[in-house]
This record gives structure tokens, C-alpha cells and sequence, in this order.
């Protein structure tokens, strides 16, 4: 059965809650392919665009979402990547196929945007470049976190930094993408792996990912522990996930000298901006941001799938909550407040598939 609507979360003004709302889904344009979301991942990123953080949102009142797993219920044409009734996940970062940047439901008169990918709906027309099969032995539960937190926070471990065996690493803020590096790290047997909050739970949870030692900044002077746990010289390399101006200066300073390097991950409000001391670089410190931690998702989705299945990657200890759609604002109120590490919006409790 080919479904004709979808019922979604949508942005109508910033500052405002998300409304929900069912909407009409139109014909697949070629390289578009209809999807039922079985989870969507809930990250930061909405927050901002919730906020109005990105700047001027000119698409308003538009879908929202861009991580999540789901079944493969249609195919526009063209599309040769997938085929009605494969297990995907969707993801913001572009793979291979065709790349359809745009579509627009309708709700009576009134037209909804979207982008290339949306997840926080039941049904959503996606992409093909956004999606990637996987196998359908992989729980679709765990597969949502391959769309955004573990391309992300593993792959800046994987790809970004080199970290090699023995090295260490620092990584402030431990939500979903900050855990995933935590995890990542520990893949690679890491010497040291440290985990930076400002909440207890976190870094409890760091801990059983395979953090070494933690920091609460709120309690702890970060720098001065981290100079005692590296003997004075400072972590080989450092990521900064948590998306404050603060935390991003505090990662540069405590990289080492010749060949630290502190990678940006977390999103900071339009327009504010961070403060280095240039001296630093040349002492041959590092900083660089990143791109979904490098990851092109038809090498890199396969290869954490078959990490997962082999007991590697422990996915499912990355999720911390769970919602349903009808939740949705109290998911993102709490993923603001610290509450939550990975939350997912989980489509079964919508329908009780």
C-alpha cells in the first residue's frame, strides 16, 4: 500500500514550538525515494534551527530532521541505488546517486518545505544520495545513530585524527556525537580517552563507552587535569562537540605542541565567533573543523554495520531515550536542557507497528 500522507513535525516560526501536523505527500520527482521512518535521531542542529540560531530561516514553515533509519516503500525514477523494500539509513550527508535538494507537501492550501532530507515524519520523501541500504539483519533501531552521530563523532576519530593506539584523546561535550568519538576511541585502544561535561550522567555513560577519566567542568579545573593525567604536555588530539564558544577555546589549549590537534565539531549561533592565541600555531598546535567527520557514507555506513554486527560497536548503549512524535517537543526540550544523550523518535510507539 502506497500511502498518501505523512504526519510530521514541522517549523512554523522560530522561537515557536514544533507543530504537528498531517500533510499530503506529492508525486516522487526522478532520483526521490519514499521512505518509512522507523527512528530519527534528534540533534543539536535542531535546536538551532528551532531557535532561529542559523540565521534568517527562509523556508519557513518547513520539515525537520536529518538522521534516521527506515523501509524503502517507493522509487522515483531513475533512482538505482535502492529498490522498494530495502532497509536504509538517512542521513544529511551526501552519498552517491541523484541529489533532488527540495520537495513540498501540502497541508490543504497551505505548502510545507523540505530539504533533501527530513526524519521527523512518519513517511518522508528523501533523496536518493541521502540514503544507503544496509543489511536487513541490522536493527533499524541502532542503524538510525549511522546518519549523523557516528559518521560524525566516529568518523572525526577514524578519519579526521589518525588517532592510532597508545595516543590520547580529549573530548568536551558527550551527547550523542561526543559519545560516539568516546566509543570510536576505544575501537582503537586509545591510551587515554577523556571524557569532558558539565553533568554527572554523562559522564557516567562516557565511562561505560570507554571513557579512562572524566572531567566535570562545573566542579573540576579542565586544563590543570588534563595537564596532570598527560604529565604537563597536554592529549595528542581534542574534539569539541558540545558547541559553545568556551569549550572550543579551552580543546586548542589543551592539545600538545608540535602536532595537537583540536577538531571543531559542535555548532555555535550565527555570527559568534571563538578567540585563539596565534603563538599557539606556531608552536605547532592544530585546529580544524569538520564536515560529518569526513565520511562518505557508502564506504563508512557498511563498514559500522559490520563493526555493530561483529560486537565492535556497541550502538545500542549510545541511546539514552526514546520519544514518540507526539513527544517530540519535550524530546527537544530535553536534549537542551542535558537531559538526554542519543534520543531517538521512535515510529512504533506512533503507530504501534
Amino acid at each position: 500500500m502506497i500511502h498518501n500522507s505523512a504526519f510530521a513535525a514541522v517549523l512554523v516560526q522560530t522561537g515557536e514550538p514544533l507543530h504537528l501536523m498531517e500533510l499530503e505527500i506529492p508525486e516522487l520527482k526522478p532520483g526521490q525515494v519514499l521512505v518509512k521512518i522507523a527512528y530519527s535521531g534528534i540533534c543539536h542542529t535542531q535546536i538551532l534551527e528551532m531557535e532561529g540560531k542559523k540565521g534568517i530561516d527562509k523556508y519557513l514553515p518547513h520539515t525537520l530532521g536529518h538522521e534516521g533509519s527506515g523501509i524503502v516503500v517507493k522509487t522515483g525514477f531513475g533512482v538505482e541505488k535502492v529498490k522498494t523494500g530495502d532497509h536504509v539509513v538517512l542521513s544529511w550527508i551526501k552519498g552517491s546517486g541523484a541529489d533532488i535538494p527540495s520537495t513540498v507537501y501540502q497541508r490543504g492550501h497551505e505548502k510545507i518545505n523540505s530539504g533533501a532530507i527530513s526524519t521527523f515524519m512518519d513517511y518522508a520523501i528523501i533523496s536518493e544520495n541521502r540514503v544507503t541500504p544496509i543489511k536487513k539483519e541490522m536493527p533499524l533501531k541502532e542503524a538510525a545513530l549511522l546518519g549523523c552521530a557516528i559518521p560524525t563523532g566516529a568518523g572525526i576519530v577514524f578519519n579526521s585524527t589518525g588517532l592510532r593506539p597508545g595516543e590520547s584523546i580529549a573530548i568536551f561535550g558527550v551527547g550523542g556525537i561526543g559519545a560516539s568519538a568516546v566509543m570510536a576511541a576505544d575501537v582503537i585502544a586509545a591510551g587515554k580517552i577523556i571524557a569532558i561535561d558539565i553533568f554527572d550522567h554523562k559522564l557516567e555513560h562516557a565511562r561505560s563507552l570507554g571513557a579512562t577519566h572524566t572531567i566535570n567542568t562545573r566542579k573540576q579545573d579542565c586544563l590543570s587535569e588534563i595537564n596532570s593525567i598527560t604529565g604537563g604536555i597536554g592529549v595528542d588530539y581534542a574534539i569539541e562537540s558540545a558547541g559553545r564558544r568556551e569549550t572550543m577555546e579551552m580543546a586548542f589549549r589543551a592539545v600538545r605542541d608540535q602536532g595537537g590537534l583540536c577538531v571543531l565539531a559542535g555548532n555555535l549561533p550565527q555570527g559568534e565567533q571563538i578567540s585563539i592565541d596565534p603563538f599557539d600555531l606556531i608552536k605547532g598546535k592544530r585546529i580544524t573543523g569538520t564536515w560529518g567527520g569526513e565520511s562518505k557514507p557508502d564506504r563508512d555506513i557498511p563498514l559500522y554495520v559490520d563493526l555493530y554486527m561483529k560486537g565492535r560497536l556497541k550502538l545500542g548503549n549510545l541511546i539514552t531515550h526514546c520519544y514518540s512524535l507526539n513527544e517530540i517537543n519535550t524530546a527537544t526540550d530535553d536534549l537542551k536542557t542535558g537531559k538526554v544523550g542519543r534520543a531517538l523518535v521512535d515510529f512504533q510507539i506512533e503507530h504501534g507497528d
